[in-house]
């Protein structure tokens, strides 16, 4: 009996870790800067092209620090 236990730990494990890696994946750039966008233009905030560009420079930037 203590073997199944094992084995359903093991399965329960895989598929959360398979789960937390799908919602942690890095996203394609063009996506992100895509969402980033929309999430400017809900607030109200409306930039270009360069501007967001810009803006994620400077927050990778701050994040590597």
């Amino acid at each position: 009996m203590n073997n199944i236990n094992w084995l359903y730990a093991f399965i329960g494990g895989a598929i959360l870790g398979a789960g937390v890696a799908i919602l942690f994946a890095p996203e394609k750039g063009e996506d992100l800067r895509n969402r980033i966008k929309d999430m400017l233009k809900k607030k109200g905030l409306c930039c270009c092209d360069s501007e967001l560009d810009r803006l994620i420079e400077q927050l990778t930037s701050e994040t590597e620090e």
